[in-house]
């Protein structure tokens, strides 16, 4: 075949292959097998190959990469991408169109209308597209700047790379993975001894983020596109979603206008009733005022438009039975019952252990050994029992009877009259020292990469350490003859012990495990003493004097202190670590007097190194919501709080906001 011969056949292929994609991927139609448009793929990609200069970077083969790249690129949005605030009733509905309409006069009030769309389980992303070709995808990002994952998003079917139009349009949709490719990924996982994904957004969120292109044509994601930022433009919100159709795009086809709320409440219900049928994931409806002009004059507040909200589904639930009830030995000895479940999915995810906290919580549900359970994923992550029934029950289901003795080390439990909990008393059991390792090296605390909970049972069971201290005595060849462990694992482990030889103070107090003693404690401890030695020193009534610790808390951290085995793990600790000096931590005080709380998750910073950047700014964090409260700063899927702190007039920043204030 000559050149101008495997031209006119490229211009075919890419004709024809191009048609069966749009009307499987975005019409949901088929004329043609799986296997004959595969056929057609690699007739297509031997001629490329043959002629590399015929290859155009709209053709049907450019959606599987080349190269796996090195980095990923930054780049700016058109617009700043928002997210949205959440709804999870009729009645917070109400007051969401309450609290709009306030800000509209009263002709506009006639005409608000809305528009309703799915909301996918999924990853934000952006298109941009130039002289009718795709030229850059990109993240959400922190709102204003994202990753260029371009070759990428190249690789999902239903993206056009080409669009019949000349002007510069910018789109923004979803990318999600259905239920069955879900299921598939996971199997595969399986197979080769790997981590499960928790659900679909984990497995789309890193998909599109994977240096190797190859990868992410693997997973076969998929895509709606929903808004128009910048181009072609409309009245509505209702006609956006006509002309990215028209033009070529795929959008969702059970999105819905609705004149009223009412109405909205309708498709809500519609839509509950149609999610487990739908082939992805859906956590609820997200509302839009319909008319553009009104919705671009409600403005944003925070990191959410105000003329959208996300209208979420109830906690998804499932039946399931309670196999057993087994005691988990907890850091500082608190005994915490845990059902073991009759393995059961709830919204996609397979779940098997359920907390039930304590021995009153079994009370509460009335729950025994081999009931049947409604079981419910808590914001659709936690496993939580909600109700037991007991019409259910065939006469062998067995009262739970809490043990008198720890299951590790058989000491006599002990119950405070003020504590719901039962405790082991004794500090040498093997299974408290166990969970005090975890919490040595976890994120908050020392933060030691690649020490994990299965390797500190590995150094506990073969006798190579005794207390946390002993960690930063290890060399390579005390673990490099551990089984799985090579001379690189080995050389890699003790590196990352030594660079966490040094610590803040906050963050070594945190570590110690002392009972009540939570990060806002050990700030709380640091900024009063400033030094360990000033801290070790310390009498009852210097704990009293701190006024965010309480008499119980104050005697938890007196006590620990005057044990000896404690006194003897301090000095022993103190020899290996160097504590970093507060006054030299501390540049400036810029954040003096101001409280911060934060909700949702950060994309660009951790949470905790967050809250430490605050309070080396002089700055305080706090758990609680209320008046005093300066600063939230609300991440992406905010929790409750940031509806209450808009309540109380607390100012919402976002994570952008938020990284400028602690520069």
């Amino acid at each position: 075949m000559s050149k101008s011969e495997a031209k006119a056949r490229i211009t075919k292929l890419k004709e024809t292959i191009n048609y069966h994609r749009h009307l499987y991927h975005v019409q949901d139609k088929q004329e043609i097998s799986d296997e004959a448009l595969d056929s057609l793929k690699k007739e297509l990609f031997d001629l490329e190959q043959k002629y590399p200069e015929l290859i155009t970077i709209d053709s049907p083969t450019q959606r599987v990469g080349g190269e796996p790249q090195k980095d990923f690129k930054k780049v700016s949005h058109a617009k700043r991408m928002l997210s949205f605030n959440d709804a999870f009733s009729k009645d917070d509905m109400k007051d969401w169109l309450e609290r709009i309409s306030k800000l509209l006069t009263p002709q506009e009030k006639n005409q608000v209308d809305f528009y309703c769309e799915l909301k996918i389980d999924g990853l934000a992303i952006e298109l941009e597209y130039e002289d009718g070709f795709l030229k850059t995808g990109s993240t959400r990002g922190d709102g204003l700047i994202g990753e260029d994952i371009t070759q990428n998003l190249k690789t999902v079917e239903a993206i056009p790379l080409k669009l019949e139009i000349p002007e510069r349009l910018v789109v923004r949709g979803e990318v999600f993975i259905s239920k069955k490719e879900f299921d598939l990924v996971n199997k595969s996982q399986k197979e080769k001894g790997l981590p499960l994904y928790a659900n679909p957004r984990n497995i789309a969120a890193g998909s599109v983020r994977q240096l190797n292109p190859k990868i992410t044509a693997s997973r076969k994601l998929d895509s709606f596109v929903y808004d128009i930022v910048l181009g072609k433009d409309a009245d509505t919100h209702e006609e956006r979603h006509e002309i990215l159709k028209n033009i070529g795009f795929k959008t969702n086809f059970h999105n819905k206008y609705c004149k009223t709320l009412n109405d909205v409440f309708d498709f809500y219900e519609e839509c509950q009733k149609l999610r487990e049928k739908l082939e992805y994931g859906i956590d609820g409806v997200v509302v839009i005022v319909n008319n553009n002009k009104i919705f671009e004059k409600l403005g944003i507040v925070g990191k959410a438009p105000r003329g959208a909200i996300a209208f979420k589904f109830p906690q998804s639930q499932s039946t399931t039975k309670v196999i057993d009830i087994k005691i988990q030995v907890g850091r500082t000895g608190a005994m915490t019952p845990v059902a073991d479940l009759e393995p059961v999915q709830v919204t996609g995810i397979t779940i098997s252990r359920a907390t039930l906290h304590n021995e009153d919580e079994i009370e509460r549900l009335g729950l025994k050994i081999g009931d049947t359970v409604i079981v419910a994923r808590a914001g659709d992550v936690i496993p939580d029992i909600i109700k037991v029934l007991p019409e259910l029950r065939n006469g062998k289901e067995k009262n739970f009877v809490m043990p008198k003795l720890c299951p590790s080390c058989k000491s006599k439990l002990e119950k405070s009259e003020t504590e719901a909990s039962w405790r082991c008393p004794n500090s040498k059991c093997f299974a408290r020292k166990r969970r005090n390792f975890y919490h040595f090296v976890s994120r908050s605390a020392f933060n030691i990469d690649g020490l994990g909970p299965k390797i500190i049972d590995r150094l506990l069971d073969e006798g190579l350490v005794e207390d946390p201290s002993d960690i930063f005595s290890l060399k390579e060849g005390d673990v490099n003859q551990l089984d799985r462990f090579g001379d690189k694992s080995a050389e890699n482990l003790i590196k990352s012990i030594e660079d966490k030889s040094k610590i803040t103070l906050p963050r070594f107090i945190y570590a110690l495990g002392i009972r009540n003693v939570g990060e806002e404690t050990a700030s709380d401890l640091a900024q009063y003493f400033k030094s360990i030695d000033t801290f070790k020193k310390a009498e009852l009534q210097d704990f009293d004097s701190i006024s965010n610790i309480g008499p119980v808390v104050a005697k938890s951290i007196y006590e620990w202190l005057k044990e000896k085995d404690n006194i003897k793990f301090l000095e022993k600790l103190l020899k290996f670590v160097k504590i970093e000096s507060q006054k030299s931590k501390t540049k400036s005080q810029k954040l003096s007097g101001k409280i911060f709380i934060f909700t949702g998750t950060l994309e660009t910073i951790e949470r905790s190194l967050a809250k430490e950047k605050v309070r080396d700014l002089g700055g305080q964090t706090t758990e609680s919501v209320s008046e005093k409260v300066d600063f939230l700063v609300a991440g992406s899927e905010p929790g409750s709080k940031l509806k209450k702190a808009e309540e109380l007039g607390v100012k919402v920043i976002g994570e952008k906001e938020f990284l400028e204030l602690i520069k």
